[in-house]
């Protein structure tokens, strides 16, 4: 099953990097036909930002529980960390990209919220 697992996280990581990478809305593209229409996954006063928090809290949250037990785990936390600013900050660069702010603190909030939600599940469960 932890097999099965990794499998998801990783490739979960690779859907995100696309997503994130590709020069225009890659999703808005297959939904819409459109490279500039942003889809929301949830409707919220806050745009597409909530879009982000949701992806990095799924991507890390999974990735968190998957190597929680292996001596990677703290290699996980900060590379999430890492790839949450790193893909933000690459918008600069990426033609029909643009950065913002808030789009990174969403990244680095689903981070932050994934890792307490795990910390808080193991002194739940009496692991740590």
């Amino acid at each position: 099953m932890i097999n099965f697992l990794k499998y998801i996280f990783n490739i979960s990581l690779l859907f995100l990097i696309i997503v994130s990478l590709f020069p225009g809305s890659l999703l808005g593209y297959i939904f819409y036909n459109d490279l500039g229409e942003e889809i929301n996954l949830v409707e919220n006063p806050f745009g597409t930002t909530i879009n982000h928090f949701i992806s990095y809290l799924y991507v890390s949250i999974l990735g968190f529980f998957v190597y929680l037990r292996s001596k990677n785990y703290k290699i996980i936390v900060y590379a999430l960390f890492a790839v949450s600013v790193l893909l933000e900050c690459i918008h600069f660069l990426i033609p029909n990209r643009s950065f913002q702010i808030e789009d990174l603190l969403a990244n680095i909030l689903g981070v932050v919220v994934a890792y307490f939600v795990v910390k808080i599940y193991l002194s739940l469960c009496n692991y740590e």
